[in-house]
């Protein structure tokens, strides 16, 4: 059962990886209103082979993967609440992905109905983010990574448990900004920054101020995380899980610039602009793991003493 619950857990997030690029997609590519308002149909019927359009094809396959992905996700929830009980997260994140999953598909038929607020739906990709780093969790309890790297003496101090605390709400917040960046369509908004002809570029409309606040949002976030890394370098070089971890934070944030920025020089390269999306849910799903192992840092402490 341990094996199939592995190939099961793995499935399950290459399917939550197409639901995240495919909203993505959808807001990137106009396709919202492919199907016009009506849901789960498409313009209140099925798709057919005369009046298919692009943006109705990509909008027919974001509601398809995201059907077939609840019932992964209702599969590896049910499995993971009976086989690996032990593990005392497992039941926890087992409802959120199956409520945040649901959640996610309510909003975006919602906004199909009843139409789209741009601060609204920056929330439907923060909800999905959230089921994917719940999903995420489950398979590393599954496959016990956390043993493997032998995090049962990790032992933290309080500094270091409220930093990533707090970077991993930080991170959900500059996750929000990016998603309204992209609602608002102000991708595009400061094409240069922040200095063009050897002045400043003030914002000077609402899609300005959004981008102005995610790069903001952003820097802050990368000097975050590397201050982190230093502390874990310095302090805790002796748990390998920890500096694997950061090791990998600090990737994940270098090509989340790197993507942002090209994002922007390349004119919202579709490609970029989708794999952007994944390394922030990626870095988020980091650290709400690392939270996990500083809530056991007390206990651990105990029971090594």
């Amino acid at each position: 059962m341990r094996k199939f619950l592995k190939v099961w857990s793995v499935l399950t997030i290459l399917c939550m990886t197409f639901v995240v690029f495919g909203g993505a997609l959808v807001t990137k590519t106009g396709s919202a209103d492919g199907c016009g308002n009506t849901w789960p149909l498409c313009n209140g019927q099925f798709v057919r082979l005369t009046d298919v359009t692009p943006q109705k094809i990509i909008e027919v396959m974001h509601r398809m993967t995201t059907g077939v992905s609840t019932i992964f996700v209702l599969v590896l929830a049910i499995c993971s609440w009976i086989y690996i009980k032990d593990r005392r997260e497992a039941k926890p994140f087992a409802i959120v992905a199956v409520l945040f999953l649901i959640l996610q598909a309510f909003m975006g038929a919602a906004a199909v109905i009843w139409g789209q607020n741009p601060y609204i739906m920056a929330l439907h990709f923060g909800i999905s983010v959230i089921c994917y780093a719940a999903i995420v969790l489950l398979c590393l309890m599954i496959f016990e990574v956390d043993r493997k790297f032998d995090a049962r003496n990790l032992v933290m101090d309080t500094k270091l448990r409220i930093h990533f605390y707090l970077v991993t709400l930080y991170t959900y917040i500059t996750i929000y900004t990016g998603a309204l960046v992209r609602h608002e369509k102000a991708s595009l908004a400061l094409p240069v920054w922040p200095f063009k002809k050897g002045g400043i570029v003030f914002p000077s409309s609402v899609q300005d101020y959004v981008q102005y606040l995610h790069r903001f949002a952003a820097l802050l976030l990368i000097i975050w995380v590397f201050y982190i890394a230093w502390i874990v370098f310095r302090h805790y070089s002796h748990y390998r899980v920890l500096t694997f971890s950061m090791g990998l934070a600090i990737t994940f944030v270098v090509l989340q610039a790197a993507t942002g920025i090209l994002t922007v020089y390349t004119g919202v390269n579709l490609y970029i602009s989708l794999c952007h999306s994944l390394i922030i849910t990626l870095l988020f799903a980091l650290f709400i793991y690392l939270c996990m192992l500083a809530t056991r840092s007390k206990r651990n402490r105990l029971r090594i003493r």
